[in-house]
């Protein structure tokens, strides 16, 4: 058999995590190896069982879905996001994205698109439900907008992209050090290295920057 892939359920509905659930059961590829009501509660499982994706809701009590996507960040080990929620409104769409969620399901097409988001997933590309087509189609457009107008953005590494886009999301130097598990020093260069890729002169350039563009980066 395959490598299954390891799946945390987290909704504080628990017949919609029964649902959920019963779906994915019938797909050998997946495995689920836990469920949990509420972000803390699933902050728990994910540092104990380490899935490899988490499904969450978003209006959740004690961490709601996008304060868990923000914990997640913050992990040593990397989890796969896909969020579930009735919410179909753009700024919601685009905040669960700026904080790492690689899929976005509507719950009135979950019956329909969940297998489909887990497939995308595990290749590791983003799905969305088509309600939210439009949305995407539009993020995607303003995203290359930004590397026409910025070209240089494609020549930063892996750690400096991330770098950037937690300095939008206005964290310190020694906030994202320790979120990186990276010493401040080594954050501090990361940072003037990209000042000078992207041509950015000034003592806030770069946090302008990335104020400007953090949904885009």
């Amino acid at each position: 058999m395959p490598h299954q892939v390891s799946i945390l359920i987290v909704d504080d509905h628990p017949l919609l995590r029964r649902g959920v659930r019963d779906a994915i059961a019938e797909n050998p590829q997946f495995d689920i190896v836990g469920e949990a009501s509420d972000g803390q509660q699933a902050m728990r499982l994910v540092t104990s069982l380490k899935p490899q994706v988490a499904i969450l809701d978003i209006d959740m009590p004690c961490l709601n879905g996008l304060e868990m996507l923000r914990a997640l960040r913050q992990l040593p080990f990397p989890v796969q996001a896909i969020i579930l929620t009735m919410f179909k409104e753009e700024d919601m769409f685009n905040a669960a994205l700026d904080l790492g969620a690689i899929a976005y399901v509507v719950k009135e097409n979950a019956a329909n698109d969940l297998l489909a988001a887990l497939e995308n997933v595990t290749r590791g590309q983003s799905f969305f439900s088509s309600v939210l087509w439009e949305a995407g189609q539009r993020r995607s457009h303003r995203v290359q907008q930004l590397l026409l107008s910025k070209p240089q953005l494609e020549t930063l590494t892996t750690s400096e992209r991330r770098i950037l886009k937690l300095v939008g999301q206005d964290y310190t130097s020694k906030e994202i050090a320790n979120s990186l598990i990276l010493s401040v020093r080594t954050v501090d260069n990361h940072r003037q290295n990209i000042c000078h890729k992207l041509n950015l002169h000034g003592t806030h350039s770069l946090l302008k920057f990335a104020f400007d563009h953090s949904a885009y980066l």
